[in-house]
């Protein structure tokens, strides 16, 4: 049995989907619904229970009992409270820390794989670099932006203190720390869906696409550039260290190729068929000293670890999301 907490989410959905594609439908899903259209991300699935989060520790402990079809194989964690502009801290703390922590120790009790979701936000403006790792000194420089960032950080920070003890970790552990990830099944996600997404919406109405202006002389208007990765992509990592259960660590997760927000828009309206219109707006002050304006995954470490699979490029994940998903009748994977 699997276990994905965030399953009916974004990239939560599309691993489930991934697994399916397996044929494993021994699969529990974590996760709050709630009252919008998130339980379509799971509609076309095959999977084996659903829970509440709260119900999850002692389902966990109830599988412990040892009934054979109920055995656990893995963890893989991707849920969390991902609202980069929550201000509540004490419930990203609670959501994304020590609830996190506490499924470590029980993975560690039960002697289960865990697999996690950190992300790069983890690294702020990026002044020390974007290198993974569970070096202690590394992660001490790092300085997130927002408590989103930090709750995964304090995380990172405690997973690799525990991970110097065989007795305190469980038998595979291994983080991901996701850029900026596209692709279908986003459509709950409002405000944090992905730019494409949220760009695309203009697009198609042919309203011209808006990119903020830059305000550091090193980049043009929509020069800043990130490292987009398609979900797809994310998905087959998860698979892969699944398939490697002796990987553990803490990795990037990105294409390793930052891209400027111009080369997404340019992408975008070639996937259309229509004539670029691009709009530069201004900055909205609250967020300008806090704007990340470069990210690039370094894969140096997935890579040494042996992952060699490509990674879609911009272009070929903007065209195969809006031809084969966001034009869709049925959007969803």
């Amino acid at each position: 049995m699997i276990i994905v907490t965030g399953g009916a989410g974004f990239i939560g959905s599309n691993l489930v989907a991934a697994l399916n594609a397996r044929g494993r439908r021994d699969i529990v899903i974590c996760d709050y619904l709630g009252a919008d259209d998130k339980w379509r991300n799971l509609a076309q699935r095959r999977i084996a229970e659903i829970l509440d989060p709260a119900d999850l520790f002692s389902y966990m402990r109830s599988c412990a009992d040892g009934a054979p079809y109920r055995h656990i194989e893995a963890v893989f964690h991707l849920g969390a409270n991902s609202s980069t502009t929550e201000s509540d801290v004490d419930l990203i703390l609670s959501q994304n820390f020590r609830f996190s922590l506490d499924l470590w120790h029980l993975c560690t009790e039960q002697k289960v794989r865990f697999i996690y979701a950190s992300s790069a936000a983890t690294y702020g403006h990026g002044e020390v670099g974007f290198v993974d790792g569970l070096d202690a000194e590394q992660l001490c420089r790092l300085k997130p932006l927002n408590p989103y960032g930090w709750s995964k950080h304090l995380f990172d920070q405690r997973v690799a203190d525990l991970a110097m003890d065989p007795g305190t970790r469980p038998p595979q552990y291994a983080g991901l720390k996701f850029f900026n990830v596209y692709g279908p099944n986003e459509h709950h996600k409002g405000l944090m869906k992905s730019v494409v997404a949220q760009k695309y919406s203009l697009a198609e109405r042919g309203k011209p696409v808006t990119l903020f202006k830059s305000y550091r002389p090193a980049y043009d208007n929509g020069g800043q550039r990130r490292d987009f990765i398609y979900v797809r992509d994310c998905a087959d990592v998860m698979l892969w260290l699944l398939d490697n259960p002796k990987v553990n660590g803490l990795f990037n997760l990105g294409t390793g190729k930052a891209r400027s927000f111009a080369d997404l828009a340019q992408a975008l309206f070639a996937a259309l068929g229509t004539d670029p219109k691009i709009e530069y707006i201004d900055m909205p002050e609250i967020i300008r000293g806090k704007y990340q304006y470069f990210t690039e995954a370094d894969m140096s470490q997935l890579r040494s670890a042996g992952y060699t699979a490509p990674f879609t490029s911009l272009e070929a994940g903007i065209m195969d999301y809006i031809n084969n998903y966001l034009t869709a009748s049925d959007p969803y994977l």
